[in-house]
């Protein structure tokens, strides 16, 4: 996972510390660069990235193994989503396919981006000491989430049914991010691509901050490869 931060005119790239391009960043995933890059590309038409974020997920479903890679990119008017989904074409899983799905939405649409934080040992927290995990949740679209579960009293005998309670979360999309699984560089990424999506959003510059600036967001020689083994 890494971001792009930067200011500049169209046809500008994007680099943040320590300056990863959105190119490096999806070579280093492995998971299908050029495709993703291609997607990514397209579903920008022509916008300027202002900040990028990129998460790769693997999970176990049996004896199988799937990965999905989720593309944040920011521009000064858009929040570019882009999920990527394999899936085995055959039993065997020689022959793979790839889902995707980009959505764009307005930044002036967004209703709230949450930052949540995992801290160890809280009790010896010292100015600087690293975040364990980071969980970023950003909404939109005013969709919500219920999570319920039977409720009860403080009576540790009452066998009584007290109904449901539950919480609600107005959630489209969720990244949790771990130092120990992602990376500590990860953790960091997810907290600076935070700060500027709340900056955009709110229409209040981020400090500036000296960025290089080269030629485009994605790196001039081009993403090799779409394997992503």
């Amino acid at each position: 996972m890494t971001h792009n931060a930067s200011g500049g005119p169209a046809g500008q790239q994007f680099r943040g510390t320590p300056g990863e391009t959105l190119t490096s960043a999806l070579e280093r995933t492995g998971f299908y660069p050029r495709l993703v890059g291609d997607v990514v590309e397209d579903a920008l038409g022509g916008r300027v990235p202002l900040s990028h974020l990129t998460h790769l997920e693997t999970h176990f479903e049996r004896s199988e193994v799937r990965r999905h890679v989720t593309v944040l990119v920011l521009t000064d008017d858009m929040l570019v989503v882009t999920h990527v989904d394999e899936a085995p074409l055959d039993d065997a899983g020689h022959r793979m396919s790839a889902q995707v799905s980009t959505e764009s939405v307005p930044v002036s649409q967004i209703a709230t981006v949450v930052l949540s934080y995992v801290y160890a040992q809280p009790a010896e927290y010292a100015p600087g000491d690293p975040v364990r995990e980071v969980t970023l949740a950003i909404a939109w679209s005013g969709g919500q989430r219920v999570d319920i579960v039977p409720a009860g009293c403080g009576d540790p005998q009452c066998e009584a049914d007290h109904g449901y309670t539950g919480t609600i979360a107005q959630e489209d999309l969720v990244l949790r991010i771990s130092a120990e699984a992602d990376g500590p560089r990860a953790v960091d990424d997810a907290r600076e691509f935070a700060r500027l999506l709340r900056a955009v959003n709110t229409g209040t510059p981020p400090a500036p901050v000296a960025r290089p600036r080269l030629a485009s967001p994605f790196s001039p020689r081009g993403l090799r490869g779409h394997g992503g083994r």
